[in-house]
């Protein structure tokens, strides 16, 4: 070591010669004075330490050290500081400290009660809430209700954040409201960005079109952030009456977090939480189209299928709600009635045909449904008794009336082949489940070219229900993506193309297998459509206008997907009007495979996602050819 390496710091109480100290005593000692001075000192260079004490908080949030030498108390200080030192906060790089403050805070609450319990008896939520107010930037909100968050989730401290009455109120508004302020902040207009914020955003490695990506991230986790926050008052009875106002349920549905936040079950989470009590699911069965958005996402591949099924049965459950709902609702859950395992939760189906036995009070197509779903049970429990032999001939004469309307499929006789794929699924024995999956495509094949969405929505839910794994089957998934694209349901068709390209590229088949790494042009061509239609400031967009950069305005739906992402096919597997010609019926089944962002703490613990959905998937570059017509 050289003379000058050895000197001593030249600044008295530097808190990275502090953790250098090897003397224990003296290094606590030395950290606590540290803690205690910091907020009334007015250097230069402030940030450094506090940046570093928030890489600490991330990577050991469950380290009592700090916290049993007043972090808490110098983090709350600070805040305060910047909130009423305007001159302080402009100063050298002081604009940082708010945001970093409440970070810490919401890093070191995020696992341990106890330690919560110390940041409230520190102060923490009074300056936390200012944040939340908006005081500051969208930036600083984003990490105040990350925080508060937090600490409304432990029972020992949810009293001292619902005592401060206006929380809930702020964070509804911030729920709704959170997508428009970051675009119209921050994303529109990219000239006009603080540098403060890009540098957050993006550490200093990114431009504009990293902010800009970046930017939806952020807005999404501070609407998610605060439906977690939302979520914590949804325990308590007392609280309901506040958020079940119908202009915040309504747009409950569409609050999914996007691809970019997938982690987080958003909206649904939320509604789930309110219809386990009576006092919610009142308000839910009266909302307009409510009903009509839990099945969509109730059929979806979305990773919270479940919670919009259990949001569904307990609404039909409750003789206060069932009969607003039942002849919505029947439809969707016969269709999932033979489903099987979704992630954790088992025989989902079984409790599904439960409850539906149990309805009343329905139209007469309900009841048809449920009675058709019950007679499928009986004739599976009756087929397990029948001859071996028995079964096998009904499976070869299935199969015959199948290869018929393959040839009528073939010839152009579409509704032909879809009564025909409708007799051979009541000739195939229940129990011969890779087949009724096959016969269940083909049909909602058939029905898609015959512009009938809803009823191929329905098949190929049922083939997805059948296959195993659950909503794992490729062509089903297509068919039912472009069923929803003509429906206008732009997020379900999205999952449903990107799980569709993410089979395809593990497929055994070698009509689905991807040829030369490379997606083709029908799937990019539908998920970019669909990306652009679900993208989460389009509302916003809309409302504001485009993107603004160097005086020009760019179109309202944001900007284009940019084309190096992609590979193009080298052959267009569209026909000229814009079909895919390749969409052909099933034959032989592939051979079946055996076998955050911030967490909700609150919501069951037991709930794994299914498959994981990610924005990854779209840039595998894997090219698709689907199965040809097999007759």
């Amino acid at each position: 070591m050289d003379k000058a390496s050895s000197q001593e710091c030249p600044y008295p109480g530097c808190f990275f010669c502090v953790m250098k100290e090897g003397n224990p005593s003296k290094r606590r000692s030395c950290i606590l004075k540290f803690f205690r001075d910091l907020p009334s000192q007015d250097d230069d260079g402030q940030v450094l330490p506090i940046s570093g004490l928030w890489n600490t908080a991330m990577a050991h949030p469950n380290d009592p050290e700090f916290i049993e030498l007043g972090i808490f108390e110098c983090m709350s200080a600070l805040i305060w500081k910047g909130l009423k030192n305007r001159r302080w906060l402009s100063h050298d790089q002081n604009i940082y400290i708010p945001y970093y403050a409440a970070h810490i805070i919401g890093s070191y609450t995020m696992n341990m009660e106890e330690f919560a319990e110390r940041a409230v008896e520190a102060g923490v939520i009074a300056p936390l809430v200012e944040l939340l107010r908006g005081r500051l930037t969208w930036v600083e909100q984003r990490v105040a209700v990350r925080a508060l968050g937090h600490l409304a989730t432990y029972p020992s401290t949810f009293p001292a954040v619902s005592n401060h009455g206006e929380i809930l109120e702020l964070a509804l508004q911030l729920a709704m409201s959170s997508l428009e302020i970051v675009y119209s902040h921050f994303y529109q207009y990219p000239d006009r960005r603080l540098s403060y914020h890009c540098d957050l955003l993006t550490r200093g490695m990114g431009g504009v079109e990293m902010e800009s990506r970046k930017a939806e991230e952020w807005a999404s986790q501070l609407q998610c952030w605060s439906l977690q926050l939302i979520n914590c008052f949804a325990f308590k009875p007392e609280f309901l009456p506040t958020l079940c106002k119908p202009e915040f349920l309504v747009n409950l549905p569409v609050m999914w977090g996007g691809l970019v936040n997938e982690n987080s079950p958003a909206g649904i989470g939320l509604l789930r939480t309110i219809c386990q009590h009576k006092l919610g699911r009142g308000p839910v069965s009266a909302c307009p189209g409510m009903i009509e958005a839990l099945c969509n996402i109730a059929r979806s591949s979305d990773d919270w299928q479940y919670m919009a099924i259990e949001c569904l049965l307990w609404l039909l459950q409750d003789p206060n709600t069932s009969h607003k709902v039942i002849d919505k609702a029947v439809p969707t859950l016969v269709d999932l009635a033979e489903i099987t395992n979704l992630g954790d939760h088992k025989k989902l189906g079984d409790s599904i045909v439960s409850v539906l036995q149990e309805c009343s009070s329905m139209g007469n197509r309900s009841r048809e449904l449920i009675e058709e779903t019950v007679n499928s049970r009986q004739r599976l429990k009756w087929e397990k008794s029948m001859p071996k032999e028995d079964l096998h001939i009904k499976q070869a004469a299935a199969l015959v009336v199948k290869l018929e309307g393959n040839s009528l499929f073939s010839s152009g006789d579409i509704a032909g082949a879809a009564e025909k794929y409708s007799e051979a699924l009541s000739l195939c024995p229940m129990r011969s489940k890779k087949e009724r999956v096959v016969l269940y495509s083909n049909r909602a094949q058939c029905h898609l070219l015959l512009q009938q969405p809803l009823v191929a929505i329905s098949d190929a839910t049922r083939a997805l229900c059948l296959h195993n794994p659950v909503n794992r089957h490729a062509k089903s998934l297509w068919r039912r993506a472009q069923a929803y694209d003509m429906l206008g349901l732009a997020k379900e068709s999205l999952l449903d193309a990107i799980l569709f390209i993410n089979e395809c590229s593990q497929s055994n088949d070698p009509d689905l297998s991807m040829r030369q790494n490379k997606v083709p042009d029908y799937a990019e061509r539908l998920v970019k459509k669909q990306m652009r239609a679900a993208w989460l400031f389009k509302e916003a967009a809309l409302k504001h206008g485009g993107v603004h950069r160097k005086g020009e305005e760019r179109e309202a739906y944001g900007n284009e997907t940019d084309d190096s992402e992609w590979e193009t096919a080298s052959e267009s597997d569209i026909g000229d009007d814009g079909r895919d010609q390749h969409m052909g019926l099933d034959d032989e089944e592939e051979e079946e495979d055996e076998g955050h962002g911030e967490k909700w703490k609150n919501r069951d613990k037991s709930s794994e996602k299914n498959e994981k959905t990610s924005a990854k998937g779209l840039r595998h570059g894997y090219s698709i050819k689907l199965a040809e017509d097999e007759i």
